[in-house]
């Protein structure tokens, strides 16, 4: 599998728009060549950089396994109507919570699982009750990375 943006390259920066210094929106992902037997897949992104340890900023799952993107602004729902569930971020919220580092320049790791079961979790999920449940159900994985700095104003 591999996974993109149009909206930064792998290693890139990420614009402002999907960060706390802009719209704070979710960029748009998407993903090619899931290996066989996929029955869902999970996204999780969080920043190794942050000063209190890993910062959770996205936690999705149960993504059909006819879809092969999530757009642009993903609604912050915690149930969609074709089964996709969020769950709770470091910012104790469901939905996407974009970069908003204290200082220096952080790296936002997107990770994509292709799974080969629906997980019984119910929405509002954490990245370790969600890591807990993928054991062992993970086909394949795809990283997509991304770096921001604020500008002082």
């Amino acid at each position: 599998m591999v996974l993109t943006s149009t909206a930064f390259a792998d290693g890139q920066r990420i614009p402002a728009t999907y960060t706390c210094d802009g719209e704070n929106v979710s960029p748009p992902l998407a993903w090619t060549d899931p290996p066989v037997g996929t029955k869902s897949f999970a996204l999780i992104s969080d920043d190794p950089d942050a000063p209190v340890g890993t910062w959770v900023h996205w936690v999705v799952y149960n993504v059909p396994p006819s879809v092969r993107q999530l757009p642009d602004a993903f609604p912050s729902d915690k149930a969609r109507p074709d089964g996709t569930r969020q769950g709770l971020t470091d910012f104790g919220r469901i939905g996407y919570g974009g970069p908003c580092p204290p200082s220096g320049t952080h790296r936002y790791f997107f990770k994509l699982y292709a799974l080969d079961t629906v997980l019984s979790l119910p929405p509002g999920a954490t990245k370790a009750k969600l890591e807990e449940a993928m054991q062992g159900y993970t086909l394949s994985q795809a990283q997509l990375v991304g770096t921001y700095r604020r500008t002082r104003r």
